[in-house]
């Protein structure tokens, strides 16, 4: 993956606001690399914590939080999204027709 590419995916996810998600593929397909979410999320797994992204607002296709090698790590990201006001139903899913942001 470029350098470009992955300073890309950071921009966008700063640009994610509260109490909203976009899917690794989502981003992907906005910068133009509709078949690179596998590549968003190893960004999102490399991403220095200096620069403070709102790195929990990336969710997978299906509304899921992605498992971790911590489990641990996942529960932190589900919390962290609920106190935006992010619900995640009985399936431990959240509705994207109603959280999923649109740049």
């Amino acid at each position: 993956m470029s350098s470009e590419f992955r300073r890309e995916i950071y921009a966008l996810v700063a640009q994610i606001p509260p109490g909203r998600v976009m899917t690794y593929g989502q981003i992907a397909a906005c910068l133009g690399h509709p078949r690179a979410a596998r590549q968003v999320g190893y960004a999102m797994a490399a991403c220095p914590p200096e620069l403070k992204l709102p790195w929990q607002r990336v969710i997978n296709a299906r509304g899921e939080v992605s498992r971790r090698a911590n489990p641990d790590d996942a529960a932190y990201q589900r919390l962290l999204l609920e106190s935006e006001g992010v619900h995640f139903g009985p399936a431990g899913r959240v509705s994207l027709p109603d959280y999923l942001w649109q740049p």
